[in-house]
């Protein structure tokens, strides 16, 4: 038999309902961390390690959201006072640590382009033309996908090749037969004028605002879910005359 009537018996009602909601906030949150951490790994030789670590904390909270959304579903069912106590402030730290996360998701965008201009630069000297690696490979797809040259500009090759360019620098003309080549003493107009750093740092902190808007709205859904939950505690800590903070 409920131990709830009216009002509050509806809210358990809600509680559950709600569990189930952020049964999928979970699952939202481990996709996001999921597949922002697979698009940062095609890039991991020009990314610090705090690119990572952030999709890595919301798998983690994603994870703990499932299994915590389980206490919540039952102790309103069961109108258990411990159980439901227990998940509110589970909930409660849940929804601190979504709120950290998102906010480091917004702090990491507007670091992004500042992070990613030093790992750009010094991974030029491991450019290779004649041994390729993963940087000389990673290189050349960047300019390739994001039309650009060098960090700044094609200058910043100058350093490392001389007159000559990547040809991942230049555009290949329609119907270029043999060779081709791609250097800064000529005003190419098959040469990419703009360098990477924009355009890569701006792709990069897309992705950033994207951690940082699933935690921060994912936080804000679950903070109602603590104050149903801790109304409803408060409901069947009344009903059942328990005492003290435990009972």
């Amino acid at each position: 038999m409920s131990l709830l009537t009216g009002s509050a018996n509806c809210i358990k009602y809600v509680l559950f309902a709600f569990n189930l909601v952020f049964m999928l906030t979970g699952i939202i949150l481990i996709a996001v961390g999921v597949g922002v951490a697979a698009v940062y790994s095609e890039y991991e030789a020009f990314l610090v390690s705090k690119f990572f670590s952030i999709p890595t904390f919301l798998i983690v909270i994603g994870s703990f959201v499932i299994v915590i959304s389980f206490f919540g579903c039952w102790g309103a069912l069961k109108e258990n006072y411990c159980l439901i106590l227990t998940f509110s402030v589970l909930l409660g730290l849940i929804f601190i640590l979504e709120l950290a996360a998102g906010i480091s998701g917004y702090v990491l965008r507007n670091d992004a382009e500042s992070l990613i201009k030093g790992t750009l630069t010094s991974s030029m000297k491991q450019y290779n033309s004649t041994h390729s690696n993963d940087v000389t490979v990673l290189w050349d797809y960047v300019q390739r996908t994001f039309q650009c040259c060098g960090v700044q500009s094609y200058t910043d090759w100058n350093t490392t090749l001389g007159d000559n360019l990547p040809l991942s620098c230049c555009r290949l003309p329609v119907g270029q037969v043999g060779q081709f080549s791609c250097t800064v003493n000529n005003e190419d107009p098959n040469r990419y004028s703009m360098g990477c750093l924009s355009e890569f740092s701006n792709y990069i902190a897309a992705h950033a605002v994207s951690l940082g808007a699933a935690g921060v709205v994912i936080a804000i859904i679950q903070f109602f879910g603590v104050l149903f939950a801790c109304y409803i505690a408060r409901e069947i800590k009344i009903r059942n005359g328990v005492t003290g903070f435990m009972g």
